[in-house]
């Protein structure tokens, strides 16, 4: 039986300016680290540049405090929109999930700067658990980094 896409959503309000957030994590991710230790240990490039459609980049996180590793393509860019997507194709996600797009953006309602996060995925097997730890992380995640700047 064919796996069924699945959709998780979350959005954080970003006091810090969604300029900020946008420009670090589409070209300066690799100083996520050092702003965000308890949640990113570090970004590689592996292909590619930083900020640019088809580069290949390597996240070093913890989830709930384990170590963790994902390899993800950039894709769906916009300058504009303040958006990025980051498309798994390597790592412990691929271990429960298949197809998994992480998109984040920016919205502004009302003067307050939003990052809105998405999950696309399908899991692997019925019987795996949907990625809510992981959707918790990137509230974690956003939540220091504006700490970080705040």
């Amino acid at each position: 039986m064919a796996s069924l896409p699945n959709k998780l959503i979350t959005q954080v309000a970003f006091k810090a300016g969604g300029e900020i957030f946008h420009d670090i994590i589409a070209n300066r991710p690799h100083h996520l680290a050092e702003a965000t230790p308890t949640t990113v240990q570090g970004c590689l490039l592996h292909q590619g540049n930083f900020g640019t459609n088809g580069s290949a980049i390597q996240w070093n996180y913890s989830i709930d405090g384990k170590p963790q590793t994902a390899k993800v393509l950039l894709q769906d860019i916009d300058l504009e929109k303040k958006q990025i997507a980051f498309k798994v194709f390597e790592g412990d996600l691929c271990e429960l999930y298949k197809n998994m797009i992480t998109t984040c953006h920016v919205e502004t309602k009302n003067g307050i700067d939003f990052i809105t996060w998405t999950i696309d995925y399908e899991l692997n097997t019925p019987d795996n658990p949907h990625p809510l730890s992981y959707l918790n992380f990137l509230i974690q995640f956003t939540n220091e980094l504006e700490s970080h700047f705040g």
